[in-house]
């Protein structure tokens, strides 16, 4: 078996209405890439990439930067795994990954081991 890069994609500011909002998200997508990690694939958290860049950026670059740097992680991905409520960036990311004959898996469990 291959080791596949899998996109983990859910909200992050979608549905969150502080900082502690944005956190638990994102803790939410770090917890289901520790479960791919452990079946031997690569995770991969768009907003992980992301956010440092923004940061570099300075000023408010977030919609410039956040989701076309992801949608490109996704052009690159074998598989996506989603979660959470509504994210109209995470629904792209899957979008994008489909796009290009990956797969859509709705849990880690879907994930066959490497």
């Amino acid at each position: 078996m291959n080791r596949w890069l899998v996109m983990v994609a859910g909200p992050y500011r979608s549905g969150a209405v502080d900082d502690a909002g944005r956190r638990a998200n994102l803790r939410a997508l770090e917890d289901v890439a520790l479960e791919v990690h452990a079946r031997g694939h690569v995770p991969i958290i768009g907003v992980h990439v992301a956010l440092p860049i923004i940061g570099a950026a300075g000023g408010d670059r977030y919609d410039e930067i956040m989701l076309p740097l992801c949608l490109r992680l996704a052009d690159r991905c074998d598989a996506v795994i989603r979660i959470g409520g509504p994210s109209k960036g995470a629904d792209a990311e899957v979008a994008r990954v489909l796009a290009h004959g990956g797969r859509w898996l709705r849990s880690v469990a879907e994930l066959p081991s490497a």
